[in-house]
C-alpha cells in the first residue's frame, strides 16, 4: 500500500514514491521545515517528481538551499 499524502504524517523521513502529490499535509511540513516564505513553483514540483529526492528532508533542504 502507497503512502497517504493527504492523511498520513509527514516527517523529514517520509520516502517519496511514485504517488507523491503536493497536498495540503506537503504544504504544512514544507511550511513548518522553510518557513512562512515558503512556496511551491513549477521547477521545483518537477525536482521533486523527478526522482532526485528519497525523502521530505531533502525536499525541504534543497528548496531552502534554493531560496536562501
Amino acid at each position: 500500500m502507497s503512502f497517504d499524502w493527504h492523511a498520513g504524517p509527514i516527517t523529514r523521513s517520509t520516502p517519496l514514491d511514485k504517488h507523491y502529490r503536493n497536498t495540503q499535509k506537503v504544504r504544512q511540513f514544507l511550511l513548518s521545515e522553510c518557513g512562512a516564505a515558503f512556496a511551491f513553483d513549477r521547477a521545483f514540483i518537477a525536482w521533486i517528481k523527478s526522482g532526485t529526492p528519497s525523502n521530505m528532508g531533502e525536499v525541504a533542504d534543497e528548496w531552502l538551499r534554493i531560496h536562501r
